[in-house]
């Protein structure tokens, strides 16, 4: 102990804490913890700063007991040791991250650009039993979304799996592309439909026929695409997903006022209790979500592939906020609104892959009618509506950074429903021209050796069943020159 510094009390200190230099670091090492932790997640100081009082708990009095904090004023010291120090044995390197860290933490949660006027993060603090969101509780999303992943997985393997032979999925037979290393580089490094006088080229370079240089990027492509199966088993995951999620949202809240008056969802705002099934109920679905981003890799990649990736970064960055910002009641009919329509899309998909052509059809109305109800009509009425104008108007507050930001992602949503509205309506619309629904515009049509799409049109038959008109060249005859020309008009050697 140094000379002119005071002697703790007896029993102060605990058992393991033998010198002043042993106090010293770890008191110092929880302050370091404790303050960053709270910077982290924008706790305002207020004048108090955190300091290490090591001793017994309350109403325990056993020797050796676990270490107890509390809270000091600003500037007061403890056995020397102020509660603003750090540790003498951190470098001074490993300090300044944390001092840029805080400053930016501090910076980025002001009151002022997430709250209205007259509000601060101090009022959400929860007191007196009343429980508050807080932005630290969206942590535990990050391991429940690694466990949906493998929850899915297992899923598909065992469940869903059966279930596609069950319901008479059936992959078709897909000849692989004999192995050509020139048209397997063209086809992963250039691009995997090459013009035609590329095709050209290629088929002049393997010693191949016009026609069986198609037939190689058709059948490669073909390998790339995934099958019946897999399809079937992602779209029966998002199906049992979205139908527990939608029930479950419903059943939360079916008796609270603001689903049916959705301007009551600013009554009192921001100082709104949480529930508890509120709470689970948004961390599953910012869960899914965020498994969704993790498995994109892997998942089926339609031609709205982008679309979707920025729907589902939307909504990862519009569910943290809403529950961060403490925007629960409104967040939640977003949630609801899109899940009541989801779960049809996903079983019409599943009746599609089993070639049930009447009830996929009959499904995709019933969709479509829901999904343009609910995102074309009410999600601009009701949601839209009551966050640009009616919000500002109940709280009597100015328009703030989070009010710009809140509306902006909502904006961005109903430009994704037009998008996928005039998808929808583009497929209804063949439907009553054809009496057929069309395949999903989105994704890929698995390609056939004698694809209409590279090959010439189908000839015109006789009453008689004969063709009309001059027949395809077969396989391995005789070239045409006209194929056969290049972009310089000469024709390759034989």
């Amino acid at each position: 102990m140094r000379v002119g510094e005071p002697t703790p009390p007896a029993g102060l200190w605990p058992a393991e804490a033998k010198s002043s230099l042993g106090i010293r670091q770890v008191q110092s090492r929880e302050v370091t913890r404790l303050r960053d932790s709270a910077h982290l997640w924008g706790v305002r100081n207020d004048g108090v700063r955190l300091a290490a009082a090591w001793g017994r708990r309350q109403g325990s009095g056993a020797a050796g007991a676990r270490p107890a904090l509390r809270r000091v004023p600003a500037g007061s010291s403890w056995g020397g040791i102020k509660a603003v120090d750090h540790s003498p044995l951190t470098p001074a390197a490993c300090r300044l991250p944390r001092r840029m860290w805080s400053r930016l933490t501090q910076w980025l949660w002001q009151d002022q650009l997430w709250l209205p006027l007259n509000s601060s993060w101090a009022d959400l603090e929860d007191r007196d039993g009343r429980v508050y969101a807080h932005p630290r509780d969206l942590l535990a999303a990050l391991p429940l979304a690694l466990a949906m992943v493998v929850l899915r997985f297992a899923f598909e393997r065992f469940l869903a799996l059966p279930l596609s032979r069950w319901m008479g999925v059936r992959n078709q037979t897909r000849r692989p592309a004999k192995p050509c290393a020139v048209l397997e580089r063209h086809f992963l490094q250039q691009s995997q439909r090459p013009e035609e006088p590329q095709m050209a080229l290629l088929a002049a370079q393997c010693g191949l026929t016009l026609q069986q240089t198609r037939r190689w990027f058709r059948r490669r492509r073909n390998q790339d695409r995934p099958s019946l199966t897999k399809k079937f088993c992602e779209a029966s995951w998002r199906f049992v997903f979205y139908l527990c999620s939608f029930t479950g949202g419903l059943s939360v809240l079916y008796h609270e006022s603001w689903l049916w008056t959705p301007v009551m969802c600013w009554d009192n705002y921001p100082n709104q209790p949480l529930k508890p099934a509120l709470y689970w109920w948004y961390l599953l679905e910012l869960s899914f979500y965020i498994s969704l981003l993790l498995t994109l890799p892997f998942d089926i990649k339609r031609k709205d592939f982008k679309e979707q990736v920025v729907h589902h970064f939307a909504t990862v960055t519009l569910v943290a906020f809403s529950y961060s910002a403490n925007l629960l009641r409104i967040g939640s009919l977003v949630l609801l609104l899109h899940d009541c329509a989801d779960y049809l899309l996903e079983a019409c998909k599943m009746f599609n892959y089993t070639e049930s052509r009447k009830v996929c059809d009959v499904l995709f109305l019933v969709f479509a009618a829901v999904f343009i109800y609910t995102r074309l009509v009410l999600f601009p009425t009701r949601i839209l509506y009551t966050t640009l104008f009616e919000s500002i108007s109940i709280i009597d507050a100015k328009p703030f950074f989070g009010y710009y930001f809140f509306n902006a992602l909502l904006l961005l949503l109903q430009l994704l429903h037009v998008f996928w509205s005039y998808l929808i309506l583009r497929m209804i619309y063949s439907f009553t021209g054809k009496g057929q629904m069309e395949k999903d515009v989105r994704s890929d049509v698995e390609e056939t050796d004698s694809s209409d799409g590279e090959t010439a049109k189908e000839s015109p038959r006789l009453k008689n069943g004969a063709a009309h008109g001059p027949r395809a060249a077969p396989e391995d005859g005789p070239r045409s020159r006209t194929a056969w020309r290049l972009a310089n008009g000469h024709a390759p050697a034989l």
